[in-house]
Formats: structure tokens, sequence, C-alpha cells
């Protein structure tokens, strides 16, 4: 043992101030702390975190404003199935407009047809009256004139056939058709003729109806296509066979107006 061992050194011995005390407490405390919480974290480190999120509170601001955004988009909705149906309307108003002006058309164009019908009509009937005028006056000429020769043996023919019967196809002695007759009259002067009216039609020279004589073919229809011949007998009067209701017959020109006349003979 040191003979020094026991002496008591007269050091002062160092004075610790009361803040490196504090400090030296506070770091102590501080890794006590730390190792706490890592004690404590590692603790929980398998259990799930649950994080909750409050929303922030409605206010009245936002309320308002929220109710203000629904009535606006409310009034667009309202405001475009308004259009909408604007739409529609102008639309079912131009179609209808259309068809209205079509059916105008229509009924303007059948006024049109049915003016134009009437006119025609008018018109025909005062050639027929012309026609029937200047028969008569050719009627009355002709009463002056007398067939002779040949023309006054068709004449005696076909007059010598009233009252009998008429047959379409028949060709004499007891019945006749219409261009049967005209052949058979015209036969007896030595003529041979066609045996239809639309050739009968075209048979002579084309004459007009205010310069007729007696012993001309008289045809209703187009020359060469008429439907219906006759003999002219003079003071305006034809022979023919008519139909089958009235047989052969003797008319005046206004009865029944020819379209035009051939001359034979």
């Amino acid at each position: 043992m040191s003979h020094t061992a026991h002496i008591r050194s007269h050091r002062k011995p160092r004075s610790r101030s009361a803040s490196t005390i504090a400090m030296r407490a506070g770091v102590a405390g501080g890794v006590l702390s730390l190792a706490a919480a890592g004690a404590s974290a590692s603790a929980y480190a398998d259990e799930p975190v649950t994080q909750t999120l409050e929303l922030p509170a409605l206010t009245a601001d936002m309320a308002t404003q929220v109710a203000q955004s629904a009535d606006a988009t409310q009034q667009a909705a309202a405001n475009y199935q308004l259009q909408a149906e604007r739409d529609a309307a102008a639309a079912n108003a131009a179609k209808q407009a259309k068809a209205d002006l079509a059916e105008a058309k229509q009924k303007a164009e059948a006024k049109k047809k049915a003016a134009e019908a009437a006119r025609k009509a008018a018109a025909a009937r005062a050639s027929r009256t012309a026609e029937r005028t200047t028969l008569s006056a050719t009627g009355t000429n002709s009463s002056t004139s007398t067939a002779t020769g040949s023309a006054a043996a068709v004449v005696s023919f076909v007059k010598a056939q009233i009252g009998k019967s008429y047959v379409l196809g028949a060709t004499g002695p007891s019945a006749y058709d219409c261009s049967g007759l005209v052949q058979a009259a015209f036969k007896q002067v030595g003529i041979s003729l066609p045996r239809v009216s639309q050739s009968q039609s075209t048979a002579g020279t084309q004459v007009s109806l205010s310069n007729l004589q007696p012993g001309d073919i008289l045809y209703w229809g187009s020359a060469g296509s008429a439907y219906h011949v006759a003999v002219y007998v003079g003071d305006g009067m034809f022979v023919g066979a008519q139909n089958p209701s009235t047989g052969i017959v003797e008319k005046p020109l206004s009865y029944d107006p020819p379209t035009g006349a051939v001359r034979v003979l």
C-alpha cells in the first residue's frame, strides 16, 4: 500500500454548474425517451394503422353555392328541352307547309286541266254548231242538184235499202253493215271498193263538206282510220247502215256531222 493511499487530496473538487447538470439530465432523459419510443414502436409494428379523415363541415355559404349550382343545372336542362320543343315544332310546321304547298299545286293543276277541258269542250261545241250550219246550207244549195248517171244509180240503190237490218259484217241483200252497204251500192255501177270503212275513206278524192254532191262517200273519224261510212244523197241528207237499233236509215247531215268525204264518181 502506498503511503499516500489514505491521504486526502488537497485539491478542491470541481464545481459543476447547475446548467451542465441539467443538460446532462436532459440528454439522458431524451435517450431514455427514444428508447421507450423505439420499444413502443416495436411492440405495435405488427398492428395495422387506421387513419380517419375528417371532412370539413358544410358551411352556409357552401350550401348556398351547391343549391345555386343545382338550380342553374335544372334551368339549363329546362332551356334545352324548351329549345328542342321549339325546333320540333318548327320542323313540323315546315313539313306541314310543304305538304300544304304540294296540295295547293295539285289543286291548281287540277283546276287548270278542268278549265282547259272546258275550253276544248266549248270549242268543240262551237265547231259542231258551225258544221251543222255549214251542212244545213250545203243541203239547201244541193236541193237544186240532181244526181245523174252513176251517181243517180248509187243514190237509188241505197234509198231502196232503207228499213233493212244492220248486221255487222253483212253485205246484203237482206242486211248490211255500214261499209257493206257502200260497197254494194258502188258495185251496181261497176266500181269495186275496199270492204272496210278505213279503206273506203281514202278510196277517192277528198272533197270539202261544203261542196258535196250526191253519190259522195261520207266518213266519220280520220281519213284512213274511219270507223263509219255512208252515202250522201243530196238535199243535206245521207243514207247509211247506222247500228243494230236503227238499221238502214236516211238522216240529215246535222243529225251526226261527218268528218270528211271522198268522191269516187
